[in-house]
This record gives C-alpha cells, sequence and structure tokens, in this order.
C-alpha cells in the first residue's frame, strides 16, 4: 500500500532543515545488499560533541490515538508509528529511503530473486531479556502470512525455516521484486515465538519486541506512555527515559501546546503553521521530503464517480497549481502522477496529466450521463483546517461546471468508518507508501482485489492490474520503468482518485530537542533524541 494515510496516518539537529530524499532501491541479486544503521556501532555524541544528554521525558502531541499493538492488522498511521516503537522488522530503511539492516548484521538475496538468507546480529534480546533467535523470526513471519491484514506480505513464500539459531531462510516460488523493501514494513516486525508463552490477547496488551521503548501505561482512546528498553540493541540508547504520545486532535491546539512547551514536539503539522514555527526563537521546524500524495477520491460505486468523464471534468476543472500555491505556502509541489518524486519510476514531470482547463472541464461534462450537472458530498475529517480549505477550494471549481458539492465534516474515527464502509461519494485524504518501493503505493491503490478494494474506491481496470502485477515479478531497471509508466498514465486518464500535491512532512519541535530522526513515511526515531537540560 502504504500506511497510506497521513489523515489517518529524517537524521538531523533541530532546526529549520530542509533534506533532498535520495531513494535508492535495493538489488535483488548478489550477497550483501544492506548496511547497518551508522549508530549501532557506538553511542553518539551530543550537540556540542561531549556526551550525549540522558535522562527525561519526550512528550509527542499527535491527532489520533492508538488503538491497537497488532503490528499483522494495522495500517493507518496513528497505530504504525506506535508499534514501529516497540517491534522492529530485519531490514529497515533510514532517512534517506535507503533499506539497511536492521535486526539483521547481513542479508543476501540469490541471483534468481527467491532465496532470501538473514543472519541476525549477535546478542539481540526482547524487552524482556529473552535472547531472539531465528525461530522468533519464522513465527512472526508465519503469523503475518497467516493473518494476512492491510498490508499482508504479497510474495508467494514457500518456506520460511531457522537455518540454525541466528540464520532466517526464506524461499519464494516466483521472484517478488518489492519483497526486501516490502520487510522494511512495520508490520515486518519480529515478536517472540508463541507470543513468549501467553496468549495473543495478552501478548497485544502488554506488547514485548525489540524496539527502543516498551509500553507502560496505554489508553487505547487517549495517551501512550512508553519506558526506555534497557535491553535495547543499540549501546546506550535510547537516550530518553520515557516518551508520552500526547493525544491532540486540533491543529490549532497542537500548535499552542508547542509554542507554551507542554509537548516537545507535534505530528502532522500543518502547512500553514511552518513559517511561524520557523521563525519562533524557542520552536523549529524539521521537514524530510515526503512518501504522501494528497488526494481527491472518488467512490466508483456511487452513480455520479462511477462515469469516467464526471471524474475527468472533476480533474480538469481543478487548478492542482493554484491550489498547491495557497494552501501549502512552498513545502509541497503539484502533482500529476500518483507516485511522489521521491519513489523510484514516478512520472510526475512526464506524464499528460488532465490539466487545468475549464472549458475543456464542461466539455468532458457533457460527455458523461450528467451533462447538466449533479449534487453530491464530499467527506473530509475535521480538526485539519487546511483540508478543509482544500474541500472548499474543490467546491468552487466544482460549482465552475454544474456539479455542487456539500462538505461532509466528520470527527476523524468516523471518517474512517465511513470510507472503510464505502459510505462516501468523494472524500479528502492522503496515499502514503511504506517503503521507497513504487508498488507499495501502487498495489494498495490499483489492486481491486486487495485489502482496501482500490484504496476504498473499488476502482477495477484489467490493464491496470495486469500491469501492476507485472511490474511486481520484473527486475528493477527500465523495463518495469516502462510497465510503472504505462501504468500511472491509465491512472491519469481515468482518474479514480486526481493527485493533487506531494507535501513535505513537516514536524514541529521544541529548540531544545536534538537527535529526532524524522522518516519519509512521516514516522520519527527517537533512541536518538536528547533533551537540553
Amino acid at each position: 500500500m502504504s500506511t497510506l494515510f497521513s489523515s489517518l496516518r529524517k537524521s538531523f539537529l533541530v532546526g529549520p532543515l530542509a533534506l533532498v530524499l535520495l531513494v535508492i532501491v535495493a538489488g535483488c541479486s548478489g550477497s550483501n545488499t544492506g548496511s547497518s544503521p551508522n549508530s549501532a556501532a557506538s553511542p553518539s555524541q551530543s550537540a556540542d560533541g561531549g556526551k550525549p544528554a540522558t535522562g527525561g521525558t519526550f512528550t509527542y502531541g499527535r491527532p489520533a490515538a492508538v488503538n491497537s499493538f497488532d503490528l499483522h492488522n494495522q495500517i493507518t498511521s496513528n497505530n504504525a508509528f506506535a508499534i514501529d516503537k516497540v517491534f522492529e522488522p530485519l531490514v529497515a530503511f533510514d532517512n534517506k529511503g535507503e533499506i539497511v539492516d536492521w535486526l539483521s548484521k547481513s542479508h543476501n538475496i540469490s541471483k534468481d530473486g527467491l532465496t532470501y538468507t538473514f543472519v541476525l546480529r549477535d546478542g539481540l534480546k526482547f524487552s524482556n531479556g529473552t535472547e531472539v533467535t531465528a525461530q522468533d523470526a519464522v513465527f512472526s513471519i508465519e503469523r503475518h502470512l497467516k493473518v494476512g491484514g492491510p498490508l499482508a506480505i504479497a510474495a508467494q513464500v514457500v518456506s520460511v525455516k531457522a537455518q540454525d539459531a541466528k540464520t532466517l531462510v526464506i524461499t519464494l516460488k516466483e521472484p517478488y521484486t518489492p519483497f526486501i523493501s516490502e520487510l522494511s514494513n512495520f508490520s515486518n516486525g519480529i515478536i517472540p515465538n508463541n507470543f513468549g508463552g501467553v496468549s495473543e490477547e495478552e501478548f497485544l496488551k502488554k506488547p514485548i519486541g525489540t524496539g527502543p521503548f516498551v509500553v507502560e501505561k496505554w489508553d487505547p482512546a487517549g495517551d501512550v506512555t512508553f519506558t526506555k528498553n534497557t535491553n535495547y540493541w543499540q549501546e546506550g540508547k535510547p537516550y530518553i527515559d520515557k516518551l508520552v504520545y500526547k493525544l491532540i486532535e486540533d491543529d490549532s491546539q497542537a500548535i499552542n501546546q508547542l509554542k507554551a512547551g507542554e509537548v516537545d514536539a507535534i505530528e502532522s503539522l500543518a502547512l500553514q503553521n511552518a513559517n511561524e514555527l520557523k521563525a519562533g526563537t524557542a520552536t523549529a521546524v524539521l521537514t524530510n521530503g515526503s512518501w504522501v500524495t494528497e488526494q481527491l477520491f472518488f467512490n466508483t460505486l456511487d452513480q455520479h464517480f462511477s462515469d469516467v468523464h464526471v471524474r475527468r471534468a472533476l480533474a480538469l476543472a481543478i487548478d492542482r497549481n493554484g491550489l498547491t500555491q495557497a494552501l501549502t505556502f512552498g513545502f509541497a509541489k503539484p502533482a500529476n502522477s500518483l507516485l511522489p518524486p521521491a519513489i523510484p519510476y514516478n512520472t510526475n514531470d512526464t506524464i499528460k496529466a488532465l490539466n487545468y482547463d475549464v472549458n475543456e472541464a464542461k466539455a468532458e461534462l457533457a460527455k458523461s450521463k450528467f451533462p447538466s450537472g449533479f449534487s453530491t458530498k464530499l467527506l473530509i475529517a475535521s480538526g485539519n483546517s487546511a483540508r478543509a480549505q482544500e474541500a472548499q477550494i474543490i467546491q468552487n471549481a466544482a460549482k465552475s461546471i454544474g456539479i455542487n458539492i456539500e462538505i461532509e465534516t466528520v470527527e476523524l474515527a468516523t471518517f474512517r468508518e465511513r470510507f472503510f464502509k464505502y459510505d462516501f461519494a468523494a472524500m479528502l485524504n492522503s496515499g502514503q507508501a511504506d517503503s521507497p518501493e513504487a508498488n507499495s503505493i501502487l498495489a494498495f491503490q490499483t489492486d481491486p482485489n486487495g485489502f482496501s478494494k482500490s484504496y476504498w474506491t473499488h476502482y477495477t481496470n484489467e490493464e491496470v492490474t495486469k500491469l501492476l502485477y507485472e511490474g511486481q515479478k520484473t527486475p528493477d531497471g527500465e523495463s518495469r520503468g516502462e510497465i510503472y509508466a504505462k501504468l500511472q498514465q491509465i491512472l491519469a486518464d481515468e482518474v479514480p482518485y486526481i493527485p493533487l500535491y506531494f507535501p513535505d512532512i513537516l514536524v514541529g519541535a521544541r529548540s531544545s530537542v536534538n537527535g529526532l530522526v524524522v522518516l519519509p513515511n512521516g514516522s520519527l526515531r527517537f533512541e536518538d533524541v536528547q533533551l537540553k537540560k
């Protein structure tokens, strides 16, 4: 998919820094294709070159509560970005989007792309002090294969075996190019064999993993308090004693609490507030490009939006450049295609998009079953002022060609429930890659047989599905790029969703924070965080 929800759902010191995201796709042949995280060898220094500052509680304001730690059954960022603090995968992606070894100290992919061998790091322990073995990895991956879930393992896995206590071998039936990248997803974290001897239900209430933090207190409708994992494999880390996820549902309240020092950082910083925080003496903004595409989604089961001419008419009626300029304050790029520029095989600068042209939009609507226009609704989640403005711009654009849109604003949890049930005509949301791999977004948004039925649009196109599957089996290179270029062009022509812009991921933080790592999927790494005293 994608965790694919910034509304549902980077190493540098705090400061108004921007990072050009360089994405390197892991190869699918040869020997070791990964590298160890730089921070694993020894504790990093503090900003002034001395010993790292330790201790303290870091409070992070987030717009949605954590309601589950079941890594195999979750997808939205409210849960994903808490799960990844407790469970860790064999390989991960760093702040540049590169695949690196994580719990594995090395990995090897056979030349035929069918055999993946991972060797675990020495001395790995779970947070309860028990040793991590290859059998734990076997159990974790087999449980994921059994459960499936929203981020199911799509590769055709023949076997998952522990060759010895430290070596895991995964064999595939046929090549699946995205596999190594997808193993970096939070959903492929390693959990203890047989849930550590307790029931599944008990384990998920008090999860045990290898991550830098352990769940201490958890309110599924409110806050989560994590404590430092004293058995963490990165020596001396994390530096902070506690991490608190504080629920702040309104973005204006989040800004105010950050300014007042009630929180140390806030998630999903509204773009319109970024420059204000950058200019503040006590606040700063972190950014790291983005794997996100802001989109207008259509339910193709709806009587109006099942008509491709209606969708094309709206795409032509919306001035994406003007919308982006008005809403994002220089922290986003207009989107012509589905894949963000930071993801390989994106065609944003070469695709033939339906660019803004009101006369063409009216002509396209005239070809539809509703040439005189119609009335419909646009579903959005509350608490996001930028989305509210975005909806109004789209409402005005639609009105210019005879389509009357009523904006329907609901609480975030209700918003999710509604589109999960296809209870919407159109909605505003974002698509987000979970890993540096084109298939991460394309599969989630185009596969009618997948978990989300093409991101709950129910869009179905046999040629698109065929291209999607071809892309999964084709090795990285020019041929794979041609497949994805064709696929993206069909999506641009039939617009089951309209890509609007690619927003930078922005995190607001206090200037007293050092070492916060922002990842291009929107998650943060807190193990290097130091609080100035």
